[in-house]
């Protein structure tokens, strides 16, 4: 048996050799969480800070200009034009210097004197759907601000109904706060398939995969040595990922770090799995580096990181119970943001461990098969 273990660590040793000794893929594997936290972090973001809008107020009333300072004050807004026609505000659209446009009617003050409606008409830029819909939102919370102001300070009943929004464990609504810890699954499993898919195939085109079938290990000790060392890399990954988000971004953790890496480790013996499965039918890098990522986009599409999973379409909802990705991405949010424990947790954990003796079994009669 300590034979068998000296030889595995002899094994591990030699593979995270071969992948650190070049500096290069050294800095890659190092920074690259980093840099991608950081990009995402800030590049990535549904949020809107600086949304360029022009203002047609017709009115020039005092409550037009307070309504049109609620949406300057929100700090989502940047007022770019005041327009004096209607012909400017397809100009400013159309060379896409304004996401909007709030146009103010005439007669606005005097109809809110009244008691009548005050329309205020919104025009989008709809050829970024997205940014328009959530840039809108965010004017609709501005006019009910100003609704209830106005209510206030003319001595009017509030209106009957009143929405108090209280968002759990995202308490600004933040974007980072889902899309940085999500990255810990993404990026950790990207690398780790990618390092368990070019294990073998690198022995391959070295030449040195011969060596190993005339060595005295078994077939089992061989894939054991090329998993731990992509493990070991990946933990380290996630760990880097793990700091950015509570360093950099100032990410709250409300759960147990022994939780996260319980559940991390289990996600990573799927993930290996299905790096060294693709890694046993490759017969060259290149092959082996085109199914990594012809497997990796669809995981990372279908794990929910950008789009719910409840969105989809019934048929691919169905896909993404085979993707270990989106049962990782679950947990770290459940541990990061939540702060539950392993209890709370069996509904993301037994499908990844069935998902990783699938993989790991399949990888190991591949590997039979091969040396055979």
């Amino acid at each position: 048996m300590w034979d068998s273990v000296r030889r595995v660590f002899a094994l591990i040793r030699k593979e995270l050799l071969a992948v650190l000794k070049d500096a290069r893929t050294r800095n890659m594997l190092m920074l690259q969480p980093v840099l991608q936290c950081l990009l995402f972090g800030y590049a990535a973001t549904l949020d809107l800070s600086n949304v360029p809008y022009a203002a047609f107020d017709r009115d020039h009333s005092e409550a037009s200009a307070a309504l049109l300072a609620k949406l300057d004050g929100s700090g989502a807004f940047h007022r770019i034009a005041n327009l004096t026609e209607a012909a400017q505000m397809a100009r400013l659209i159309d060379n896409r210097r304004v996401l909007i446009v709030v146009q103010i009617d005439p007669n606005f003050q005097r109809r809110l004197s009244a008691g009548e409606d005050a329309p205020v008409q919104v025009i989008a830029d709809g050829r970024n759907s997205s940014t328009a819909g959530t840039a809108m939102g965010y004017v609709n919370t501005a006019v009910e601000s100003f609704n209830a102001d106005w209510l206030r300070d003319h001595g009017l009943p509030p209106p009957p109904v009143q929405l108090v929004a209280r968002a759990w464990y995202n308490a600004n609504l933040e974007t980072r706060w889902n899309l940085v810890p999500a990255l810990v699954g993404t990026i950790t499993m990207m690398s780790t398939l990618m390092l368990a898919a070019l294990s073998v195939a690198r022995e391959r085109e070295e030449g040195t995969f011969d060596q190993l079938l005339v060595a005295p290990y078994s077939p089992t000790e061989i894939m054991v040595g090329k998993a731990i060392p992509a493990m070991l890399i990946g933990v380290v990954q996630a760990t880097n990922a793990l700091l950015v988000a509570q360093l950099w971004f100032r990410i709250p953790f409300a759960g147990s770090y022994v939780t996260l890496y319980v559940g991390l480790v289990l996600f990573l013996l799927a993930a290996v799995g299905i790096g060294l499965f693709v890694s046993s039918i490759a017969a060259t890098m290149q092959q082996a580096m085109l199914f990594a990522f012809v497997v990796m986009m669809p995981f990372a599409l279908l794990s929910g990181m950008t789009t719910p999973i409840s969105s989809m379409p019934p048929i691919i909802q169905n896909f993404t119970l085979i993707n270990p990705l989106r049962y990782a991405i679950d947990l770290v949010h459940r541990v990061y943001l939540e702060g539950v424990g392993l209890d709370r947790l069996v509904p993301d954990l037994w499908p990844m461990a069935i998902i990783a003796s699938v993989t790991l079994a399949g990888a190991a009669w591949m590997f039979r098969n091969r040396l055979e």
